[in-house]
């Protein structure tokens, strides 16, 4: 765990959960290179402030950038010899999805295969990748494992991440690349997205506007605290997945493989009602919310539980934030960031 490492390529590193890491990283005395494209896709000004505070550390480097320029991507991995990546940078969203799909492709697909590409060529020891909840898709069993089939998603998003395990897979399987994809669920927590349902119910109900709460507030989540995905992430880096010697062909396990290939699921591994969600939010805040009930949107699902026994087995961890603590801090750095 405590292993130095040259270092380190963090994408998305002026996201949420990616701003998070790099603090994680270079707290452990890591050399971080933060690639961004700071794309407007939600408020650029929260993206500035976070890469402002990492750019004020030692050991951070910020490439400003596109993962779909492939020629940029592969300057970058030839000049910088990158020990371990770590791709957090995508087009986010289930429904923009719906509004501006040629995003996902550029991004999700071929921006990937740009980093493939330059973990490939450049002996990268260990490929991780942010996955999604959304993968699972119209299945129902739950809690949702990694040893599930997941081949019926509804939205694009969902599509594009899918794909994104597949790619991996093959250049583990072809060039023996370490890579290990991890189902992120809806993770929240301070410095979060402003699309996310967390922050837009505080924006409204602070300015006395009415909340949309889908599928009559009847949707669970497995709310994920953005420290203990970080903490998952981290350990994860620095555990190589190995191939599986009992994986068979005839009955073929989705979350391994004859190859050094793993996928992890990083959830609560507690589901909550959207609706106790928000009545924690409202005692956070001191004030009730005005709720606009609708239907469950096209490309949502209605819950998700995570089963996260193969991270709890491999790297040790399982995460384990309330949503009452977390919640909290959110209002906390909601309240200290805009002043109120």
């Amino acid at each position: 765990m405590g292993e130095t490492t040259n270092k380190i390529l963090v994408t998305g590193a002026a996201g949420f959960i990616g701003f998070h890491l790099a603090n994680r990283l270079l707290d452990a005395g890591h050399a971080v290179v933060g690639l961004d494209n700071l794309n407007d896709y939600y408020d650029v000004n929260l993206k500035l402030s976070r890469l402002k505070m990492l750019e004020a550390r030692d050991g951070f480097r910020f490439v400003k950038g596109e993962l779909a320029d492939r020629a940029a991507i592969a300057g970058l991995f030839a000049e910088e010899r990158f020990e371990i990546v770590v791709n957090l940078a995508a087009q986010a969203g289930v429904r923009y999805s719906l509004v501006n799909p040629h995003a996902y492709i550029d991004s999700n697909i071929q921006g990937f295969m740009n980093i493939l590409e330059g973990c490939r060529h450049n002996q990268v020891r260990h490929l991780v990748y942010a996955s999604s909840s959304s993968v699972y898709g119209a299945n129902t069993l739950m809690p949702f494992s990694v040893h599930h089939n997941v081949d019926h998603p509804v939205s694009l998003y969902a599509a594009t991440k899918k794909a994104n395990e597949l790619m991996a897979h093959t250049y583990s399987a072809l060039y023996g690349l370490p890579t290990t994809g991890l189902r992120f669920f809806t993770v929240y927590g301070p410095w979060g997205r402003p699309d996310m349902a967390l922050f837009l119910f505080t924006r409204a109900i602070l300015a006395d506007k009415p909340i949309d709460v889908f599928n009559n507030g009847r949707m669970q989540r497995d709310f994920t605290f953005v420290d203990d995905i970080v903490e998952g992430v981290f350990r994860v880096m620095f555990h190589l997945p190995q191939p599986n010697g009992a994986w068979s062909g005839e009955r073929p396990d989705p979350g391994t493989s004859f190859a050094p290939y793993r996928i992890y699921n990083i959830g609560n591994n507690n589901p909550v009602e959207l609706l106790q969600f928000i009545t924690v939010l409202e005692e956070c805040l001191g004030k009730k919310a005005e709720k606009n009930f609708l239907p469950l949107q096209p490309g949502d699902v209605p819950a998700t539980y995570a089963d996260v026994e193969a991270l709890a087995t491999d790297v040790g961890f399982r995460p384990a934030t309330p949503i009452d603590e977390g919640i909290r801090r959110f209002v906390a750095w909601y309240r200290s960031y805009y002043g109120m």
